[in-house]
């Protein structure tokens, strides 16, 4: 990397070393409109700023807050979290018009897998939005994983590290920097960081040639970033978590990896790391690491969260904590990293729009029960819900009811829950035909006895699978789409009642 100057706008080393504490957070705030305090602390040497769903209403909108992000500083890095599929910012509110990777391994065609993050990374170009944290390069060895899931590309490492890869140089060819997450590997954990800290006990011969393999192939393919996972990994560190380990960022990441991009954090205020070491200590060992850029803002949205973490930072450089050349070689990181977003050149793909339905229509396994049709009246759908996962939130609308409504009117629907009697669902549906739409249905038993208790009492059941397919099909008609956003909705619902396209 080439390392520009350092910025100072102050006449001594306080107000260098500021700007550089400054510079290497990315914070989240609340609104639609960029607050004052905001737009203040970009103009003293703030360089990102994180979006969420909370901030954005429609393109037009989100166009227009990004014009007065950069109005302040042009190379501000505006960074998301769209994975596409369940984890959606963009179209938090009505469901994603991208499968997600599990559709996309599925699939295992790293053209369309390209293609549809040059076209997901041409919508966010647009709309003034430069860094995505994103791809999950995660192999989902663990079928029990309750975070990672249909957001990795799938359980095989090199079909993985292919469709990494591809994701990578479609996104950035659209002009929008990667961030290849979640380092050195989030999918053999059974606990979600979000709520306390996970760890994997596997061998370091099986972290190098599994968990590495997508990694290795995102830095070859030139991801501008990684993001670091809060797990703790005792076969390379025992005792800090990769996003604090100097063994992991450093000497991994950087020196055996050769990674000379921008090292971000997960969310620093996700309990794996709040709640054991604090976010103003957890980012003060962060950068000691070898992190450069500090997340936070998915919880902690506001102007006293930066200030708290900038105070710390510059608290440490002053004890001898964090060499100040580490926190100035970390902000001169991100500087660059900005700048590049002004001068990369976006290639034309030539995608049409449609793109994200084509691969999820590519993505469904059907499986039909010749003494069964396929529907031909209006349905009662049931959808079983399992608690939301975090990184994808509850306000994200999944399932196939609006789309089966849409086109076969007069159908029900309802909701359904641990709790719930199956006799419910029975006694609701009537005499019309049973959709069962389930997420995950293997890591759920009550799902699974929910579905046992209606397939008994009515074998014409359908069963729609919008999680991970792990248990055999089951039902008079099965669909498999390997992802719940809503084109993955559209394309189940087509096939149900045998439409072609």
């Amino acid at each position: 990397m080439t390392t520009p100057t350092r910025a100072t706008t102050g006449s001594n080393a306080k107000d260098g070393l500021a700007r550089d504490a400054l510079a290497v957070l990315q914070p989240g705030f609340v609104g639609t409109t960029a607050p004052e305090w905001l737009l203040r602390r970009i103009g003293e040497g703030l360089h990102s700023v994180g979006l969420f769903g909370r901030n954005i209403a429609s393109p037009h909108q989100l166009a227009a807050l990004t014009a007065q992000l950069r109005a302040e500083r042009e190379d501000v890095l505006v960074a998301i979290d769209e994975e596409g599929g369940d984890v959606t910012r963009l179209e938090v509110r009505s469901g994603s018009s991208f499968p997600g990777n599990h559709a996309l391994g599925a699939v295992d065609d790293p053209i369309l897998t390209r293609d549809v993050a040059a076209e997901l990374g041409r919508r966010l170009a647009t709309c003034g939005v430069n860094l995505n944290w994103a791809p999950s390069a995660d192999v989902n060895s663990n079928p029990d994983n309750p975070v990672i899931g249909v957001r990795s590309f799938g359980a095989d490492r090199d079909l993985v590290a292919r469709h990494t890869a591809a994701y990578v140089k479609g996104l950035q060819a659209a002009g929008v920097a990667a961030c290849t997450k979640h380092f050195p590997g989030h999918g053999d954990t059974a606990v979600d960081s979000h709520h306390s800290l996970p760890r994997i006990d596997a061998s370091l011969d099986v972290l190098r040639e599994r968990e590495l393999a997508p990694f290795r192939a995102a830095i070859t393919a030139g991801t501008k970033a990684v993001m670091s996972a809060h797990i703790l990994l005792p076969a390379l560190d025992p005792d800090r978590p990769a996003t604090l380990s100097r063994r992991i960022l450093t000497g991994l990441l950087r020196e055996e990896l050769n990674f000379d991009g921008l090292i971000v954090t997960d969310g620093m205020e996700m309990q794996a790391i709040s709640s054991t070491y604090g976010i103003e200590r957890g980012s003060v060992l962060a950068l000691a690491a070898g992190a450069d850029a500090i997340c936070v803002g998915g919880g902690l949205a506001d102007e006293e969260t930066v200030l708290r973490l900038r105070d710390a930072l510059v608290a440490a450089v002053r004890s001898g904590e964090l060499p100040e050349e580490r926190l100035a070689d970390a902000a001169a990181r991100v500087r660059a990293l900005g700048e590049w977003t002004t001068t990369a050149v976006r290639v034309e793909s030539g995608v049409g729009r449609d793109i994200g339905q084509i691969a999820a229509r590519r993505a469904l396994a059907v499986t039909v029960d010749a003494e069964h049709p396929l529907l031909t009246a209006p349905a009662f759908v049931a959808a079983l819900t399992p608690m939301a996962n975090i990184a994808v939130g509850d306000e994200t609308p999944w399932g196939v009811a609006a789309e089966l409504t849409r086109l076969l009117p007069g159908t029900e629907t309802g909701s359904y829950a641990a709790e719930s009697d199956p006799a419910d669902i029975l006694t609701a549906a009537g005499g019309r035909r049973i959709v069962a739409v389930v997420r995950d249905a293997h890591r759920h038993p009550w799902m699974a006895a929910t579905l046992d208790a209606l397939l008994t009492a009515r074998p014409d059941t359908v069963v729609v699978e919008m999680g991970v397919p792990q248990a055999p099909p089951r039902g008079a008609v099965h669909i498999a789409t390997y992802g719940a956003a809503r084109v993955c909705a559209v394309a189940a619902a087509e096939a149900l009642l045998g439409t072609d396209h």
